[in-house]
């Protein structure tokens, strides 16, 4: 019993000892590191009820602009007097300039070295943005603080937080007004990513580790002499885009809409992604916004880049995935998605300079809605299988680097009738296969494009004819 009285009174006297000792902690800890005295000690002799805090919420998918921007606006005018990180005690409480103004012994706020993440806007280096900092600045003779975190909804994070603290007087609120105002007109030209080719990605980090949200695309270079389409296909795309767009600004002089909506329809492989891949290189000063069938659900999100970013391209490829007749619909959510669209390409202000372009392979199944409408689809472009004259121009395109004899390509030309761009694509680098096989010297024989040929449109069956883009073939004629 002696021993446990002892071991009792051991254990008050440890307790007696530690409490002191964590609070004494506790207390140096706010001292040195606490962002209450450094912000009270900026702000003085002004008292921290005489402050008022002015906030914005910014969408997550542009804070590499609204880095950019800060870093561009506290270097005009704007002395930096202190910068550092900060962090809440616990880590699933949101921080606020009013949290960091006020002493909580349960949930202290320091002061941390400021910590980063790069985004990968599609240039050689990241741009590095700030995750939760906090500045104390002057201007014009006024101490004001800015403070920056993650906006989050459900623990999820969804934006940037930027709130400014200033005097409770008209010369505060005059700075913060002016501070917005700027940071605004800096992220409204959106130098990141204007004049790319971008999609949204729901995947927040790559594999390099560099966090995106937003991917900029690096399409392979098409020049005016590699699209070969029928002559009727090529004038309409030149009137409807190409001069549509260098005439938009007479145009809006006249009281024209200069916004404009495409459908480019025809069969798999006839080269209405290939043109699209032209056309972003073609009008270089445009953003391209791609949307995939299955993103369609994040409309919204484009529509806000779209508008943000132009002049600019939405390219919806597929469209008949969504935008099938009702009778064809499997439920309801369906037929929002769909909606969703047609109100965003028939809302549009006739000023909007927004190009849309919708691809399918299946116009027959379209809702009527959207093919025949005005201000939906105002123009209907036609991608047919390549004539004669085509598939022999696509074979001195797909040849390139190699010589074919003039004897071969005519025999290529008869057994390829009603194939698609596409499966020419294919023939020459199978026959090129076949030709590197024989340990050739760069001039394909007959044989090796016999033997591609034979491959591509007799091994493999009906199913590989569908796959490859030549269900037009006559089997008789192969």
């Amino acid at each position: 019993m002696a021993y446990l009285g002892w071991l009792l009174l051991g254990l008050i006297s440890g307790v007696g000892i530690t409490f002191p000792v964590l609070k004494a902690f506790r207390s140096r800890t706010t001292h040195q590191d606490s962002v209450v005295p450094l912000l009270k000690n900026h702000f003085q002799p002004l008292p921290t009820s005489e402050i008022t805090i002015t906030e914005r919420t910014f969408p997550l998918r542009v804070r590499a602009d609204l880095q950019i921007a800060i870093d561009q606006l506290f270097g005009e005018g704007i002395t930096v007097r202190h910068f550092c990180g900060i962090r809440g005690e616990y880590g699933h409480h949101e921080i606020s300039l009013a949290g960091c103004l006020t002493v909580n012994r349960h949930s202290e706020i320091v002061t941390v070295p400021p910590q980063y993440e790069e985004v990968n806007v599609g240039e050689q280096q990241p741009v590095r943005v700030l995750k939760t900092g906090l500045w104390l600045l002057e201007k014009e003779g006024i101490r004001f603080a800015a403070f920056l975190a993650p906006a989050g909804h459900y623990g999820r994070i969804t934006g940037v937080d930027l709130q400014v603290g200033t005097p409770n007087s008209p010369a505060g609120t005059r700075i913060a007004q002016d501070f917005f105002k700027q940071l605004e007109q800096a992220i409204q030209r959106a130098r990141s990513y204007r004049g790319k080719v971008l999609s949204l990605e729901q995947l927040e980090h790559s594999y390099s580790g560099e966090s995106k949200g937003i991917t900029v695309h690096h399409l392979r270079e098409v020049t005016r002499d590699q699209v070969i389409l029928p002559a009727t296909t090529l004038e309409l795309l030149e009137r409807n885009v190409i001069q549509f767009v260098k005439q938009r600004e007479r145009l809006s002089q006249f009281n024209q809409s200069t916004k404009k909506g495409i459908l480019f329809y025809g069969p798999p492989g006839t080269g209405k992604t290939h043109t699209i891949h032209f056309l972003s290189s073609a009008l270089p000063a445009h953003t391209t916004l791609l949307i995939s069938a299955e993103q369609v659900g994040m409309l919204d999100e484009y529509m806000t880049l779209a508008r943000l970013l132009q002049p600019s391209i939405v390219v919806l490829e597929d469209v008949d995935l969504i935008a099938r007749d009702r009778r064809d619909m499997n439920s309801a959510c369906e037929e929002v998605l769909l909606n969703k669209l047609l109100n965003e390409m028939d809302g549009l202000k006739p000023e909007a300079e927004i190009l849309f372009i919708l691809t399918t392979n299946r116009p027959e199944t379209l809702e009527a809605a959207l093919a025949s409408r005005p201000g939906r689809v105002d123009q209907a472009i036609e991608f047919p299988l390549p004539d004669i004259d085509g598939r022999r121009k696509l074979i001195c395109l797909y040849a390139e680097g190699v010589t074919v004899g003039e004897d071969i390509v005519e025999e290529v030309l008869r057994r390829t009738e009603g194939v698609s761009a596409a499966f020419i694509k294919e023939l020459m680098r199978r026959a090129v296969q076949f030709h590197l096989e024989c340990e050739g010297t760069g001039e394909i024989s007959s044989a090796d494009l016999t033997n591609a040929l034979d491959e591509m449109l007799i091994s493999g069956g009906s199913l590989n004819l569908k796959l490859l883009g030549a269900t037009g073939v006559n089997q008789s004629q192969v």
